[in-house]
């Protein structure tokens, strides 16, 4: 009998014990999935003279980390910083390009011979010539504009291994048309490797994003009409379009351009004309699977022209695109894929 309630007595003891190593446990699961319940974070910085926004649904904060390879891609694609390898090719220092550098070059070089030299990143001495703001319009002479055609254009530079070949010394390149872009994707890749699927990342106005937003719904990405307007004080919305796993890049001329003698001249320059274009594509959007790309020939079909930009992104499956134009009244049309 005696050893009996002895029995009793350890089986009450154990059953104790296993209760309050449940709820112990209980009590770690709850402290841990409070710990590293995810929300949405905003992130935000700089790069190119251009701001950045990066919203992403994770457990904790990767500011410190997003800003560490921000800094990294400004070294490596930031043609106004002396320290970055675009700047020292510029000045011709020697230096070994890397794999960011190479990705930009030869994805602009592919679309270079796409688009027949209208789309080139060696075109920033015609691109300084007329200055930013087109301030220096009126030193500009048809002498000045041949004088750097001479060593303006995609094919008199190449890349062997790590090293940049000029056919010219005084060749420079300027990969902002889309190196914003690809800054837009080495992030999101970033995110991607912490197993984060809702982001969005936004840079100068280049986006990649995936997912869902804090609302639970697609990305909202709002396009503006093109008005002109150079101060860039006003903004009247043309349409609002739904990223999921895409990108957008929107390039335009209706903020950035000049007026001389009742000629309205644009912003982006043609460097086989090393004139400013005078297309009648007000803003091209494009939509597609990465940004560089997308940023690249945004800025390419604003120099071609309503017609051979159409004729241009049937080369690239998968894109979708907006381009908005003007009739000779000022009425606003637009061709569209999507």
């Amino acid at each position: 009998m005696k050893e009996m309630k002895e029995m009793k007595k350890i089986k009450r003891m154990e059953m104790t014990k296993t209760f309050l190593s449940f709820l112990s446990f209980l009590s770690f699961f709850s402290f841990f999935s409070c710990g590293t319940q995810e929300k949405y974070f905003l992130t935000q910085g700089e790069i190119f003279k251009t701001t950045t926004h990066i919203k992403y649904q994770y457990h904790r904060d990767l500011g410190k980390e997003l800003f560490a390879r921000l800094d990294s891609f400004d070294l490596s694609l930031n043609p106004f910083n002396s320290y970055s390898i675009i700047y020292k090719v510029n000045h011709n220092e020697a230096v070994e390009v890397d794999d960011w550098f190479i990705a930009v070059f030869n994805r602009a070089k592919e679309i270079s011979e796409m688009t027949g030299g209208v789309y080139d990143i060696t075109c920033a001495p015609l691109v300084n010539l007329w200055g930013f703001g087109f301030e220096k319009s009126d030193e500009v002479t048809p002498y000045l504009i041949d004088s750097l055609k001479q060593f303006v254009g995609y094919q008199k530079v190449r890349l062997e291994g790590r090293k940049v070949i000029k056919a010219d010394p005084r060749l420079q390149l300027n990969a902002s048309s889309i190196a914003k872009g690809y800054a837009c994707d080495v992030l999101a890749e970033l995110l991607e490797s912490y197993g984060i699927t809702d982001y969005m990342v936004e840079i100068g106005g280049e986006i990649h994003a995936k997912g869902k937003n804090p609302e639970g719904e697609y990305w909202q990405i709002e396009i503006l009409k093109p008005i002109d307007d150079a101060t860039g004080t006003k903004q009247e919305s043309y349409e609002v379009v739904q990223l999921a796993d895409y990108s957008l890049a929107t390039s335009g001329n209706y903020r950035n351009f000049y007026i001389k003698d009742g000629k309205k001249y644009a912003h982006t320059i043609n460097p086989l004309t090393g004139y400013p274009v005078e297309g009648n594509i007000l803003s091209a959007s494009v939509m597609y699977p990465d940004c560089m790309t997308a940023d690249a020939c945004a800025t390419a079909f604003m120099a071609l022209g309503l017609e051979k930009a159409c004729a241009l992104a049937e080369q690239f499956p998968g894109m979708d695109y907006l381009f908005i134009y003007a009739e000779e009244n000022g009425n606003l049309l637009e061709k569209r894929r999507k």
